[in-house]
């Protein structure tokens, strides 16, 4: 049975940090981190698709942090083909990533950020991804085979925002083709009313790593705005629907990080500690009203 780690898909979230979660005297950056730490065994650093990552920041988080805790590390958005903003680009570079010199540029940088994560043995993985209109293809399938040849030895880990990857008459040739490549597949937990809704499929890719991501179950996933879209509280009912699938995971790899990326204040820290019990055994409560349902003013 592989390890199951349960976190949360970032620590410095703005609702989260005006939550009230992170105590007094652990509210500056080193204190924040530290006190996650604590009480969980790895995070999404979400920071990273934004802006690329720094090799200071990487190695103080290592510092910073218990042996055993890892980082999963989301891709720069150039990298994944989403649109970048200019000004976060290094050295006045151009955003466009059909450029082959600014994509070399940019890798070397990216993988500079991560490295002292690497060598200090906290790199989970790195997570692509993808946006909704990265379609099943031959430009697509050309494109992972160029981020596995440029991530040779990393762990990886696919997240796909098409639903066709994983309907039931391509999940099989989908998870082929991950597997080539040695990337994770990401399971993901979100609402099922939507034509853009991912299926909960659970498919092993990897003999190191599965990875499933909880975006919550709002149904403004497609329309609304970030806070909108990801204001959701889960109840234990729902968690426990997949510990059978987590579990199945589980015994089929040898790591499975389960994160919350339901940034609703304090929401996503309280499903991790909800999944963490579950996944110990404790029986579910009686769902509760979730304290984001009813916060709208963050």
């Amino acid at each position: 049975m592989g390890e199951i780690l349960v976190g949360t898909c970032s620590w410095t979230d703005r609702a989260l940090v005006g939550s009230g979660w992170y105590p007094v005297g652990r509210r500056d950056a080193e204190g924040r981190l530290r006190h996650y730490a604590e009480r969980f065994p790895v995070v999404e650093v979400d920071a990273s698709y934004y802006a690329l990552p720094s090799e200071r920041n990487s190695r103080l988080w290592a510092e910073r942090t218990p042996d055993g805790f890892v980082f999963d590390v989301k891709a720069f958005s150039l990298l994944t083909g989403h649109p970048t903003r200019e000004a976060v680009m290094p050295d006045g570079l151009p955003a466009e990533h059909r450029d082959p010199a600014v994509l070399d540029e940019v890798w070397a940088r990216f993988a500079a950020g991560i490295e002292p994560l690497r060598e200090a043995g906290r790199l989970g993985s790195v997570l692509f991804q993808f946006p909704p209109w990265f379609r099943p293809g031959e430009r697509a399938e050309a494109f992972l085979r160029e981020c596995a040849e440029r991530t040779r030895g990393w762990p990886v880990a696919v997240e796909f925002r098409h639903p066709s990857w994983w309907e039931p008459d391509r999940e099989d040739a989908t998870g082929a083709l991950l597997t080539r490549h040695g990337m994770a597949a990401v399971a993901v937990d979100m609402t099922q009313t939507l034509p853009s809704s991912v299926p909960p499929v659970t498919p092993v890719t990897s003999p190191r790593l599965s990875v499933v991501r909880f975006h919550g179950r709002s149904t403004a996933w497609g329309t609304g705005s970030k806070e909108d879209r990801f204001r959701y509280g889960y109840g234990e009912e729902e968690l426990a629907e997949w510990l059978p699938r987590v579990r199945r995971l589980a015994e089929r790899t040898e790591q499975v990080h389960v994160l919350f990326n339901n940034c609703c204040g304090d929401a996503a820290v309280r499903a991790a500690e909800c999944m963490t019990r579950l996944l110990g055994g404790d029986r579910p409560a009686a769902p509760r009203v979730p304290r984001c349902a009813v916060r709208r003013g963050w």
